[in-house]
């Protein structure tokens, strides 16, 4: 199913009105919001770690990272008095690139606070990907699959929303056995990640 998202009919949301719709969808889930994400470049605008990354201040980039960390224990908190698992699988090329490496650390925050977050190569799903990458994918319970949608940058667009409930199932199916399948970012990033010096941007 995942290799044929992007044929699969789905109604067109910029990004201000994917992030509310996604807000809305999962403001009262109980279970697993699934995440797939593929792209090794964004553009994460507004967001001050990244921005200090851009300009080479990797320090300051870590350090803003971790003062981000009472608000993600205070969000995953509230996620589990909700009932609310969110479940994410990265697919990371090697050796890992400049960007990638700044996402990883981020990952890792949220990893220490409780999401659950697995990680895979770009070998490991080679097999997959016989005509085009996988999509960038937020699968939200039963309700609703979006195929999120990236300027050529890496900036976010927004998404195409997708409400076929054969899609959604098989879609969140797919993504579990990857997720299964991955290695837990925790020892991936320790492993991998951890021994690496500062990159150049």
């Amino acid at each position: 199913m995942l290799d044929r998202i992007a044929d699969i009919p789905g109604e067109a949301l910029n990004n201000p009105a994917y992030l509310a719709d996604a807000a809305r969808t999962r403001a009262d889930l109980r279970g697993a919001l699934w995440k797939l994400e593929r792209s090794q470049v964004f553009r994460e605008l507004k967001d001050p770690s990244w921005e200090a990354f851009m300009a080479g201040d990797w320090r300051g980039a870590l350090d803003l990272l971790e003062n981000d960390r009472v608000a993600v224990r205070a969000e995953a908190k509230r996620h589990a008095v909700q009932g609310l698992e969110i479940r994410r699988v990265r697919v990371a090329e090697m050796p890992i690139g400049p960007y990638l490496q700044w996402e990883l650390h981020a990952l890792k925050l949220l990893a220490d606070e409780g999401d659950g977050l697995s990680v895979l190569t770009a070998d490991q799903v080679s097999a997959l990907e016989t005509s085009a990458p996988l999509p960038e994918v937020n699968v939200v319970g039963d309700r609703v699959l979006y195929h999120i949608q990236y300027e050529d940058d890496g900036t976010p667009c927004g998404a195409r929303r997708i409400t076929d409930p054969a899609v959604i199932g098989a879609a969140a199916s797919e993504i579990e056995a990857l997720y299964r399948r991955g290695e837990p970012l925790l020892d991936f990033f320790e492993r991998e990640v951890a021994p690496l010096s500062a990159p150049s941007v």
